[in-house]
């Protein structure tokens, strides 16, 4: 499942992983989210959040 970060909308990146010999694989980079309890149009709701935006204060969490 293609999760994303309801904030900055970051999420799963896909390209070649070369190695020294130039094999080519596919791979995947995915986000670092969080699932957090967070202020969304006023009321507390759960939703996955990435860490940058979390300790940027992008969002506000709740208690």
């Amino acid at each position: 499942m293609a999760r994303r970060c309801i904030v900055c909308d970051k999420g799963t990146v896909t390209g070649n992983l070369r190695s020294h010999a130039e094999n080519k694989n596919r791979r995947t980079w995915k986000p670092n989210l969080q699932r957090a309890r967070i202020i969304v149009q006023g009321s507390p709701k759960r939703a996955y959040v990435c860490t940058r935006c979390l300790k940027s204060g992008k969002v506000q969490r709740a208690l």
